[in-house]
């Protein structure tokens, strides 16, 4: 849904300085943007489930809030979201951003559903922009779930609902190390972004090096580990970290690149299966298919087909669809009384789980062949 560039300046300019007259201001603009927009919504909006925002036995309005749909990962979100929804009288809007690193859609996404009335917010934040309108969206009232990547810092969320992203990583570059066998590594590594810091981006780049036994040499920032060295199999040489925003295109600019700088390489690791598919499509397209070990993490069903087919050497599996189901019955059920969820034990956030799928088992690495894994992947 569009709101006017007026409406919007004046209530951050108000932000500024008075949060409780920008908030009111905020709420009264939207309002009215949504009554003058009537049923027309942008193609980045949806809603399912009709009814009010609250109750205990009413409806309950959650905002669904991904990076973009054009991503099958977040697909998945969306669907599954809106069966949870059915089934817990939710009334679910879902919003996107128009790409990945799109904070303003998503910023906007917040405001409207703090205008509504909704008692809470999931989402796949795009970026730290986002963080403001999260904590004017918690002053309001609303529960604030964080799905797949957490808020930088994870406190902005109030729970985060996730696989754990590091150790996705780390099960990709295990699996990396053995299959080596203490040949040279000449690693690729095909980042999300260059220029903005993304808790997911992080966690699965660190966790891949930790994996091969490589120290990323910082908690909070990619490339700062050593560009030569020792993995835990042999000798290593980083080529190259490239952003890919996690598309298809973008995939497959950055393993360009990559090659231009180093035609030696062996090892890719892409941060999700869109990026590893327009890695796959340069390699492909440079006679290096087959040749190079292509690492990537989402698992859905067309990745794990690609695993089946020799495309990609391994696929780190994760569950969207249940990130987001279990968050909208969290949120429906807090909003009628019931207790906050809570963080799996011994962790920061709610661990929906992960798993390794390939088509060749290595020592030391527990995996399930892609036949197994397809009974639950997704898209």
């Amino acid at each position: 849904m569009k709101i006017s560039a007026h409406c919007v300046t004046t209530a951050t300019r108000a932000g500024r300085h008075r949060p409780r007259a920008a908030m009111a201001a905020t709420a009264v603009c939207l309002a009215a943007a949504l009554a003058a927009c009537g049923s027309n919504s942008s193609s980045g909006n949806s809603s399912s489930a009709a009814g009010g925002s609250g109750g205990s036995s009413g409806s309950v309005g959650v905002s669904l809030i991904v990076k973009t749909l054009t991503n099958p990962y977040f697909v998945s979100m969306e669907k599954d979201a809106k069966t949870a929804a059915a089934k817990d009288n939710v009334k679910l809007t879902v919003a996107a951003g128009t790409s990945d690193g799109d904070t303003q859609t998503q910023i906007t996404a917040i405001d409207n559903a703090i205008a509504r009335g909704d008692k809470g917010i999931l989402i796949t934040t795009n970026g730290d922009a986002v963080n403001a309108a999260l904590n004017r969206a918690k002053q309001a009232g609303l529960f604030v779930i964080a799905l797949d990547t957490a808020t930088n810092p994870a406190s902005v969320a109030d729970i985060t609902y996730a696989t754990d992203n590091t150790a996705a990583g780390r099960l990709d570059g295990q699996y990396a190390a053995a299959a080596l066998a203490g040949k040279p590594a000449v690693i690729a590594m095909l980042d999300l972004f260059n220029d903005q810091v993304v808790s997911v981006d992080i966690d699965r780049d660190h966790g891949f090096l930790q994996g091969m036994g490589i120290d990323p040499r910082s908690t909070t920032q990619n490339a700062k580990e050593a560009k030569s060295g020792r993995y835990s199999g042999g000798s290593y040489t980083i080529a190259c970290h490239q952003p890919t925003k996690g598309a298809i295109d973008g995939g497959r600019t950055a393993m360009e690149n990559c090659l231009s700088a180093n035609p030696g390489i062996n090892v890719v690791y892409a941060i999700n299966e869109p990026a590893a598919q327009g890695a796959y499509n340069a390699l492909k397209a440079a006679g290096k298919a087959g040749k190079v070990a292509l690492y990537a993490i989402d698992g859905s069903c067309s990745g794990l087909k690609l695993v089946a087919g020799g495309e990609f050497t391994a696929d780190a599996v994760q569950y969207p669809g249940k990130m987001a189901s279990l968050g909208v019955d969290a949120i429906a059920k807090l909003a009628r009384g019931g207790a906050k969820p809570s963080a799996t034990h011994g962790k920061t956030f709610y661990d929906t789980g992960t798993a390794l799928v390939a088509a060749k088992p290595v020592t030391g690495v527990s995996v399930t062949s892609p036949s197994a894994g397809a009974g639950t992947c997704w898209g």
